[in-house]
């Protein structure tokens, strides 16, 4: 998959995930930190690093970070 291919995926991706945190007003704020980042890592590791090991890693940093960041101090 080239650059612009991509790049028409994006779009598609960003909606899922905003109608999927739609879902989301039950949630915590750190459990919608989690999945947040989750969602944001995915994308980003399957950009950068593509396939599904990508995905998977950049999905399961993000969610770590995301919950890091919100957690009540």
């Amino acid at each position: 998959m080239n650059f612009t291919q991509r790049l028409s995926v994006l779009p598609a991706a960003v909606l899922l995930a905003a109608l999927s945190l739609g879902g989301c007003a039950g949630m915590s704020t750190q459990e919608k930190g989690t999945a947040t980042g989750a969602v944001i890592g995915g994308v980003a590791g399957n950009v950068v690093g593509g396939g599904l090991l990508g995905t998977a890693a950049g999905a399961a940093v993000g969610g770590v970070i995301g919950h890091e960041v919100t957690k009540n101090k």
